[in-house]
């Protein structure tokens, strides 16, 4: 027993290790607050390691709605809700989804979809992380996923932002998004419609950042990898 819960700390060790290791070179703001720790790498290797980041998110978003289904909703109301399928709201900008619509917008403004999917959810998810400190059974490791995707959001945030400014050889591009895609409620709910709140905002981030990850790789394969869009 000893054994398993030492080779399940240190497996846990790994796996947090391997989160900050990766998502490291995006901290593209340096001391001064300017974004110079980025602006050396090369296009590809950036937009390499944004997809690397948004692909790394997805995964923890996946496990964070897992987790809290598995501790706050019951089976029955989980049948329900795939059923209906999730209630998200609508962007208050417009995001391609169809091939068609794909096809018809440039690789810059492909990029600045996903700049403003990423800042559409920073609001949100800080009030997440509020809402989860409130309930007296969280497990920590639910808090702590919800915590990192929170704050690698920001991460991601920074190297859309700079190789945005690479795509634009210097040009400025107007970024101040910072939309609510959840609304907060002016008063505080009833427990259930807390968690369901919650629930609401974990599952619906989770398809943006599959939205992010995908416009991403299609942004990649246009720009490198023409006979992978394919694909897309």
């Amino acid at each position: 027993i000893h054994f398993m819960t030492y080779s399940c700390w240190v497996w846990g060790l790994l796996f947090w290790t391997c989160w900050e290791t990766l998502a490291q070179p995006l901290d593209c703001k340096d001391e001064l607050g300017g974004f110079t720790r980025c602006t050396s790498i090369s296009q590809e290797k950036l937009l390499d390691r944004i997809i690397q980041h948004a692909e790394l998110i997805y995964r923890v978003s996946e496990e964070s709605c897992a987790l809290f289904e598995d501790m706050f909703i019951p089976l029955p109301m989980r049948a329900v809700r795939i059923q209906g399928g999730n209630v998200c709201m609508a962007q208050p900008f417009p995001i391609p989804s169809s091939k068609s619509e794909l096809q018809q917008i440039s690789d810059k403004w492909l990029l600045h979809s996903v700049l403003m999917l990423v800042q559409s959810w920073i609001e949100p998810l800080v009030y997440l992380q509020t809402t989860l400190n409130q309930y007296d059974d969280a497990p920590d490791n639910l808090l702590n996923k919800t915590k990192w995707v929170a704050e690698k959001l920001l991460s991601l945030e920074q190297g859309v932002v700079v190789l945005m400014r690479k795509m634009l050889e210097g040009g400025i591009l107007t970024t101040s998004v910072h939309e609510q895609s959840v609304i907060q409620p002016d008063v505080q709910p009833e427990m259930l419609d807390s968690i369901l709140r919650d629930y609401n905002v974990l599952t619906c981030f989770k398809k943006d950042v599959h939205k992010m990850e995908t416009l991403l790789k299609l942004l990649k394969c246009r720009q490198f990898d023409k006979f992978s869009c394919i694909l897309y």
